[in-house]
């Protein structure tokens, strides 16, 4: 796919968006940058990038006329392949690709693609410090960071890019194929973009559409959904579990990472090694092995990057200790599975802080674990309603209802008493009061070492 002498229209003007454009301009194509903001909502979004490389900016009311002439439209990740404008788009056969679509075409080098939902960011990270042991060119990118394409510019064909890939992004996608992929989970989330459960289980599955016998996918032999796959695949399957031994794939055994691979055995390391907290770790550290199996990593290389690796920014990040009490920062967890993941992880009592956007998925698991783990529930933003009565439902005691974060730390830091530890795993969306995720986690921490 060439776009030099093309004109693109580029929806949604984040991070990607702008980046996109940008490269998209610079490689000789003629882009116009659209958001549905009025230049109002977005006066204090810095555009210079744009105007310096050329990009024509069209912001506020998206009409039929900004299709004009357009060979191409890339979404960002937050745009919506269902919107009105993508709609008449496709009915006037105008291709319609997301960001990771435009990197892949760009890209000369082999692509390693990792999704899922819950997990993908720190096996990503995890892959990617693995990767860099082979001494080549590696970029990490996708769902964090930067645009991929935009660091795909960083990698020749010797190098190999590793991404984390999302749903939203696998929307748009028309020839991306990796070379490894896997997925690590499936288990309800983004229902409000994707309308059911099945419509994205399809979504992830897409990460595989284009693979072929000589491409490789590592799939969750625990999780049923995930493992089904294996039958729609036209790439080489390998398994990974924390839970059974298998006959081919990566698992664990009296404690032991383990690799059976084309009839050979290989022994990893001690689990106990491992730094992450968290059987959901363990499953994560599995998938990352297997993935950097494939993409030519040694074992010794592997075992050393698990003893150094202490996990990522917002997930189960312990922040400091105050008066005997550990504060763990975990707001990458946005969905109630994520959640549940963070409780599992500790052993001592937990004063829990949770709510924000609601994305309606359903709590039963959520509140029964909390009851059986949780001393105090401190709940806050839109989803607070809900899950105060989700919890009451499950008869959950010690119900705290807060208007904001700081309240919150505060709220926590006048209950905490040794064993418990405060945890923010908000188990929501971060957009009724941050702009990310990152942002709410910064906030906590910053909270937290002002006590």
């Amino acid at each position: 796919m060439h776009f030099k002498g093309t004109k693109i229209l580029v929806l949604g003007a984040g991070i990607s968006g702008i980046s996109v454009a940008c490269v998209l301009q610079n490689r000789g194509a003629q882009i116009t940058l659209s958001d549905s903001k009025s230049a109002e909502l977005l006066k204090n979004k810095d555009f210079s990038p744009i105007h310096q490389c050329g990009v024509t900016l069209a912001l506020g009311q998206q009409g039929e006329e900004l299709l004009q002439d357009i060979d191409y439209i890339v979404l960002s990740p937050g745009i919506s392949i269902e919107i009105p404008l993508v709609k008449i788009a496709k009915a006037k056969n105008i291709k319609v690709m997301s960001e990771i679509e435009v990197a892949y075409q760009l890209c000369t080098a082999p692509i390693v693609a990792i999704t899922g939902t819950n997990g993908k960011t720190t096996t990503t990270t995890l892959i990617g410090e693995m990767v860099k042991t082979t001494d080549r060119n590696v970029v990490v990118g996708g769902n964090i960071g930067l645009a991929l394409s935009q660091e795909v510019a960083e990698v020749g064909e010797n190098g190999i890019v590793v991404a984390e890939i999302s749903s939203f992004q696998l929307e748009g996608i028309i020839d991306f194929r990796p070379r490894v992929a896997a997925i690590l989970n499936i288990t309800p989330d983004h229902l409000d973009r994707h309308h059911s459960l099945e419509n994205y289980i399809a979504m992830k599955e897409r990460i595989f559409a284009n693979q072929t016998k000589d491409d490789y996918i590592v799939l969750n032999y625990d999780d049923i959904t995930v493992r089904e796959m294996a039958n729609k695949v036209p790439s080489k399957v390998f398994f990974f579990s924390r839970k059974v031994e298998l006959d081919s794939g990566i698992f664990v055994k009296d404690g032991m990472i383990i690799i059976k691979w084309q009839e050979k055995t290989y022994i990893v390391c001690p689990i106990s090694k491992i730094q992450l907290r968290g059987g959901h770790n363990i499953e994560n550290v599995l998938a990352a092995c297997g993935v950097a199996f494939f993409a030519g990593v040694t074992l010794i290389s592997m075992v050393q990057t698990l003893f150094n690796f202490t996990g990522v920014e917002h997930r189960i990040e312990k922040v400091t200790v105050v008066n005997g009490v550990p504060y763990y920062n975990d707001s990458k967890a946005t969905n109630p599975e994520s959640s549940i993941k963070a409780l599992e992880a500790f052993e001592q009592p937990i004063i829990l802080i949770a709510g924000g956007r609601d994305k309606n998925t359903d709590l039963t698991a959520f509140m029964k674990l909390i009851k059986e783990k949780v001393e105090h529930l401190i709940l806050l933003g839109e989803a607070q309603e809900r899950f105060e009565a989700a919890a009451i439902k499950h008869d959950v005691s010690q119900i705290h209802n807060v208007n904001s974060l700081s309240e919150a730390v505060q709220l926590a830091y006048h209950l905490a008493k040794e064993p418990q530890v405060v945890l923010l795993s908000p188990a929501c969306a971060s957009y009724d009061m941050f702009t990310s995720y990152e942002e709410r986690g910064k906030v906590f921490k910053r909270l937290v070492y002002e006590l």
